[in-house]
């Protein structure tokens, strides 16, 4: 897709937007213009704004209800993983049942709440801004940060790539560290073995579905272009 191709798409999307009712930017094409613009730095620098304003239009218009600042997600979900920092560290004063239960919980806890923050943390540190935290039930459930599309298409096409793959990452090791933990606070063998069990479940579900359709699908995307 050349130059005079990408401006007609976005100038078709921009159009659809102005207009109510549905817009599918797909079937316009806009994401094809995306990816011809990620291959040359000065089709970056011409269109990044404009892309973003579009993405971001769109994203707002059918994002839903369940969309907040981006700061208050960040807020959130450090208290997510602050308080499964604390469940999981009290456990080894607790007597069983308790003991095993408050090392699952935490183990629940943390995956859930520092795999948003992983994105932030690495976007953050290669120059992606973030907009909003958002989540779409029920189909999309496990709330997410909506980039800022212009700071995204800048940062490099290396950073972007281990940006998305960061919450994966995260998300993996922590049952097998809280296994670790577990062992050595004196859990039951049944608790380190399910949270075992967890860490592999997870590693088998990116393997068989992340990478057509999640984190690592835009993992491998990225990394094209770099």
């Amino acid at each position: 897709m050349d130059r005079s191709a990408i401006e007609s798409t976005l100038a078709q999307c921009e159009s659809a937007l102005a207009r109510p009712g549905r817009v599918d930017l797909g079937a316009l094409g806009f994401w094809k213009a995306v990816a011809a613009s990620k291959r040359r730095r000065e089709l970056v620098d011409r269109y990044a704004e404009r892309i973003a304003r579009i993405d971001r239009e769109a994203f707002l218009r059918y994002a839903g209800p369940l969309v907040f600042p981006a700061w208050l997600g960040v807020f959130a979900l450090l208290v997510g993983t602050a308080a499964g920092v604390v469940v999981t560290g009290v456990a080894p004063t607790l007597a069983f049942p308790l003991r095993e239960v408050a090392y699952l919980v935490g183990a629940g806890v943390i995956i859930a709440s520092t795999h948003g923050l992983a994105h932030v943390v690495v976007g953050s540190a290669v120059g992606i801004r973030f907009t909003h935290w958002y989540s779409r039930p029920p189909a999309s459930p496990q709330p997410g940060f909506k980039t800022d599309y212009a700071s995204y298409l800048r940062a490099p096409a290396r950073s972007r790539a281990w940006m998305h793959a960061s919450g994966a990452i995260v998300t993996k090791i922590v049952p097998f560290a809280i296994a670790v933990a577990a062992y050595a606070g004196g859990a039951q063998g049944w608790c380190v073995a399910l949270l075992l069990v967890l860490g592999v479940f997870q590693l088998a579900t990116d393997a068989l579905f992340s990478v057509k359709a999640s984190d690592w699908k835009k993992f491998r995307r990225e990394i094209r272009f770099a």
